[in-house]
């Protein structure tokens, strides 16, 4: 494998599906998992083909699923490496859905996916380095910095907070719960 760099062109993927009936939930829109799967798979796809590694999923960013998607609609995914650290790659996804009879298009969500490359033991291996090409290249870049600090950030001052603090526990009865232990 190349250890040299490479251009967010050279990790893009795009895949369409049609959405079936065994694709939905109760209530008749397409199951949240289902599309999480698909996400899966494309991050993993984009990953591999970016590092020439096997990769496995390592964290999801956020998901929100913006808008319902309907049977018979088709379903686009693109992914693209976003940023590259040593061994890892930070996958950015976006789903649109689209009736095909009257061709509208609705953005229903996206997210960001935390790959590892792999060799055949399943030790890390590096990953090649990142060329930006356009300024949309760099903010995506720059953002996946903010997030990967404000996780680190957050992680850290989570170990060391006391849940029994007088404070703490007044603050949680803001909310919608009942606590029943003091």
């Amino acid at each position: 494998m190349s250890l040299d760099f490479k251009t967010v062109d050279e990790s893009k993927i795009t895949i369409s599906q049609l959405m079936l009936p065994s694709h939905s939930n109760f209530n008749g829109k397409i199951h949240g998992g289902y599309i999480l799967s698909l996400m899966d798979q494309i991050a993993f796809a984009c990953a591999s083909k970016y590092s020439g590694a096997y990769c496995v999923t390592a964290s999801v960013d956020t998901v929100d699923f913006l808008n319902p998607i309907e049977i018979g609609e088709l379903v686009t995914l693109k992914a693209s490496v976003n940023y590259v650290g040593k061994t890892s790659m930070v996958i950015g996804i976006r789903v649109d859905s689209e009736n095909i009879q009257n061709g509208k298009v609705k953005h229903c969500n996206s997210s960001y996916f935390t790959m590892v490359a792999k060799d055949k033991e399943g030790n890390s291996v590096t990953v090649p380095g990142l060329i930006l090409s356009s300024l949309e290249e760099t903010r995506r870049f720059y953002n996946s910095i903010k997030r990967i600090s404000n996780k680190k950030e957050r992680d850290k001052h989570e170990g060391t907070l006391d849940y029994s603090s007088i404070e703490l526990l007044e603050e949680i009865k803001k909310y919608n719960v009942k606590i029943a232990f003091e």
